[in-house]
């Protein structure tokens, strides 16, 4: 009885966990290969080495407008930063719009100003999106250096605080004269 219990728990848990947000904790983030606002291609595995947030949102979305000003403020606090497992932050913004001329306007009028804005143009069907189990934006994935997940969803707040625990302890050395 007890066998059956944890067999249906673990399925349970493992079914939700492939229904529901995507990737988990501790996942290596997939790649997304898509273009860039510029038309280039670009994999977010370029990235590796420094921590990413990507981040799914579009022109269209009032939350993720909402949310826009907040991960400028703290790209414009970390981009330098040093982590424990990475150089630098960065955000790696994937867009669920359908025109071009939108996606450039938000980007532009909310100063999105990290180099790294991709998308395909189909909206809800963004490749990336799917991959990734996107159900609503803004929807997000904080990653290390070395591509793991380490953070869904960090809004405000949350996403600094989880920042500060990445970052790289400074040491002080003190000589004795």
């Amino acid at each position: 009885m007890k066998f059956k219990l944890i067999l249906l728990l673990t399925t349970s848990i493992l079914s939700f966990n492939c229904l529901g947000q995507g990737f988990g904790l501790g996942d290596e983030a997939p790649e997304i290969v898509q273009n860039l606002i510029t038309g280039e291609e670009f994999k977010l595995s370029e990235l590796r080495g420094q921590v990413v947030l990507i981040d799914f949102w579009a022109a269209w979305c009032k939350p993720c407008r909402k949310e826009n000003p907040h991960i400028v403020e703290v790209y414009h606090k970390y981009k330098d930063e040093r982590f424990k497992n990475g150089e630098g932050f960065t955000v790696f913004s994937v867009s669920l719009d359908f025109k071009k001329e939108l996606w450039e306007k938000a980007i532009k009028d909310d100063q999105l100003v990290w180099p790294y804005h991709v998308s395909d143009l189909k909206g809800w069907r963004n490749e990336a999106a799917l991959q990734y189990k996107v159900k609503s934006i803004p929807q997000s994935y904080l990653i290390d250096g070395d591509g793991i997940i380490v953070g869904i969803n960090l809004r405000g707040d949350e996403l600094e605080s989880k920042l500060k625990k990445l970052r790289k302890k400074k040491t002080f050395f003190s000589s004795k004269n």
